[in-house]
């Protein structure tokens, strides 16, 4: 198939150079992985991945964590479990 059409999009430089460094671990070009995106939400005749709204609980913790308050700090992720119960 002939590839012709074009895409142009503003987004953030860090998320940019970010999700490039990503594409490019997976042996991905930027197209590559814009292709994909567009051909899974072709298949899935909508979003390839649930979108909800957050609840009030989450949208609290966002606001907290932004402010860098109420945070918890482990010093590894074996205190962390331990800490969770898990």
């Amino acid at each position: 198939m002939k590839k012709t059409a074009m895409i142009r999009a503003r987004v953030d430089p860090d998320l940019k150079e970010e999700t490039e460094k990503i594409f490019e671990a997976l042996g991905l070009s930027t197209t590559q992985a814009i292709t994909l995106f567009y051909q899974q939400v072709k298949w899935h005749r909508g979003l390839p991945f649930e979108l909800r709204i957050p609840n009030e609980t989450t949208l609290r913790t966002f606001e907290d964590t932004d402010a860098g308050e109420k945070l918890v700090r482990c010093r590894d992720g074996e205190e962390m479990f331990n800490r969770l119960g898990i």
